[in-house]
């Protein structure tokens, strides 16, 4: 268990810390020459002989080291609410317990120090502010010990009451990728550069390696310490110091709020979706885009929020907001965060990531919204998912959702109605009902594609994508494609794609200008005449011979030189009779064979490999036997 302490300065957070352990806190020369601590302080002891550990983070009462505060308040199982009887609730008492509160702690104790430096009455009347301050609160009814850390009266009572307190916490879950927030970066003679901070999930080992800080520099675990206790592994709960080695180390590049994580779960972001809600002690709504520092493990950055469902958000109210941060972090679903004034000086309100990854368009549609409601409503995966996909036309990226919810995708079940589709850029997941929603869609825009261009044997991949203003990218596009095809309802002829059914028909204008033309490419054989010396219109000429290309009956080997298909492949039969005596043909044994100049046979070659007939060795040619038009003239 790791318990944490909050209240106001000089409540005796810390010198109740000491009475509990038999430890002092206030360890820096400046904290015991002022008087109060400045930064987290660690603590460890047992609570009776023979148990386990319990690691104690000291905390700041101050205003001005609130950030430290919630450094130390991140991933603590209880909170030692901590307040004097002769002060009362002050209002570092009031800040600590809303960011406890925000931050989702499941549990809390409240102990009323200094019960020695005033009167009983006095006594139950701040027992009677705090259960007020309480009663609103998922802490209300709080077990609170009235006690005093300089005579000793009631430690043992909070000894008692930690004790039953520890039978109650839950253990964290040892799944996923590893994940710890750094709050203290040393060096230790003889052994290097260590860190500090409380393992927030997976499990760590000795000779594992980690991703540090938002660079993801590998660090290497040489040694580790959990729970104050040297150790070879560490799991989420523990309080972790963690020794670490890699090449160029500097003590330097290591400071509070970084990360250290499992390599797969390496996803740096600026920009989050989360759940907010903005504190009832609030005097004024919050506005849309208003800058804050964001608190978010032991980070701290700053950043403006994006409200999603309206101009402004009331005191105690709850919106989907989005944070566009200044500089990278780390999160994963469900992490508790807190939002501070741009002054860090007041806390306003804080909330839980809904996803990291936010979306940079369209983050108020319908759509979004109703993605990040089934994400509010759920921590599984699984029951998520199909919400998710139901709302989404592009797919889900499983490596996202991986980092997104820190599970590795061989722990998932998919759900029966999802469907993981292979791309060239990697798997997308799909609701199979959307998925399917596509194909009727294409093939309706392929048929609207031949009613529009008759002439035309269909368009190629990348115009059919933009005909049909499909909202998937390319790569997915073409696995859709890659299905109708599998399927026959769509066909392809060379690059061209089309419907079963569609033929091509020239006008009855191309008919006529092509009965003219094609007795004079029958009679050229191997040298048919170039557009400009076919006596007609230059510009219409091209467009027929560019369509008839498209047919299959021509073929354009370079601009306004075209051969009939009969020609080319009497040409690439003599090609291949070359090459049943030597399979590399030299541009002059090909020139000899057809009777053409070196030019011109240099531009059938090329033609050649283009198709993928032959592939180019500098001046010669190898044959490609796996053609087609190779298997076509065997």
């Amino acid at each position: 268990m790791i318990v944490g302490t909050a209240g106001h300065i000089d409540h005796g957070k810390t010198l109740l810390l000491e009475a509990l352990t038999g430890q002092a806190g206030d360890r820096r020369r400046e904290e015991r020459e002022r008087g109060m601590t400045i930064d987290l302080g660690y603590l460890y002891a047992a609570l009776e002989p023979g148990a386990e550990l319990t690691g104690f983070i000291d905390v700041p009462g101050h205003e001005r080291f609130t950030h430290n505060m919630l450094a130390g308040a991140q991933g603590i199982d209880l909170v030692l609410l901590v307040v004097a009887a002769d002060d009362g609730v002050m209002p570092q008492t009031r800040e600590h317990l809303a960011i406890v509160e925000l931050l989702g702690i499941p549990r809390a104790l409240v102990a009323i120090t200094k019960c020695d430096r005033v009167e009983p009455d006095r006594v139950e009347s701040v027992r009677f502010q705090v259960e007020k301050l309480l009663a609103p609160g998922p802490y209300a009814g709080a077990p609170m010990i009235v006690l005093s850390s300089v005579t000793g009266d009631g430690i043992g009572t909070l000894r008692e009451a930690l004790l039953t307190e520890q039978k109650h916490v839950l253990q964290r879950s040892k799944s996923g990728g590893f994940r710890l927030a750094i709050d203290r970066a040393f060096k230790v003679a003889g052994a290097g550069i260590v860190v500090t901070g409380t393992a927030l999930s997976g499990s760590v080992a000795v000779g594992d390696t980690l991703l540090l800080g938002p660079l993801g520099k590998p660090v290497r675990i040489r040694g580790l310490h959990a729970q104050n206790q040297a150790a070879n592994h560490a799991f989420a709960g523990q309080r972790v110091a963690l020794n670490l080695s890699a090449e160029r180390l500097n003590l330097e590049q290591i400071h509070r709020g970084q990360w250290l994580l499992a390599e797969w779960l390496h996803a740096p972001t600026q920009r989050l979706d989360i759940e907010m809600r903005l504190l009832p002690s609030e005097v004024i709504a919050f506005a849309h885009f208003h800058p804050v520092h964001v608190h978010l493990g032991t980070q701290d950055v700053t950043g403006r929020v994006a409200l999603l469902e309206g101009p402004s958000l009331a005191p105690g109210e709850r919106m989907f907001a989005q944070l566009l941060l200044n500089a990278p972090v780390h999160a994963v679903k469900g992490d508790p965060l807190i939002l501070r004034d741009q002054s860090a000086q007041r806390t306003l309100g804080g909330g839980r990531v809904l996803d990291p990854f936010a979306p940079s368009r369209h983050r108020r549609s319908p759509e979004r919204l109703a993605q990040l409601q089934a994400l509010a409503s759920t921590d599984s995966l699984e029951a998520v998912m199909p919400a998710l996909l139901a709302h989404s036309d592009i797919g889900l990226d499983p490596q996202r959702l991986e980092r997104q919810f820190n599970r590795p995708r061989d722990s998932w079940v998919l759900p029966d109605d999802v469907r993981l589709i292979s791309t060239r850029q990697g798997p997308l997941l799909f609701s199979a009902e959307r998925w399917e929603s596509f194909k009727p869609m294409l093939l309706e825009h392929l048929a609207r594609f031949h009613q529009l261009e008759p002439d035309q044997m269909g368009p190629d991949r990348d115009r059919l994508r933009r005909f049909s203003g499909s909202v998937l990218d390319r790569p997915t596009f073409i696995s859709l494609l890659d299905e109708l095809l599998a399927s026959g309802v769509v066909l392809s002829s060379g690059a061209w794609l089309h419907l079963p059914d569609h033929q091509v028909r020239l006008s009855a204008d191309d008919e006529a200008l092509w009965q003219q033309l094609q007795p004079t490419f029958e009679q050229a054989g191997f040298n048919p005449p170039w557009v400009r010396d076919l006596g007609h219109d230059e510009v219409v000429v091209r467009l027929l011979l560019r369509k008839m290309a498209r047919l299959g009956l021509l073929h354009q080997v370079v601009r306004d030189l075209f051969y009939t298909d009969a020609a080319l492949r009497r040409l690439a039969a003599m090609l291949l009779q070359l090459a049943g005596e030597n399979p590399v043909i030299e541009v002059a044994a090909f020139r000899d064979a057809v009777g053409l100049g070196r030019k011109r046979s240099v531009q059938i070659l090329e033609y050649f490999d283009r198709i993928g007939l032959t592939r180019r060795l500098g001046d010669r040619r190898q044959i490609r036997l796996d053609s087609a038009l190779a298997q076509a003239n065997e």
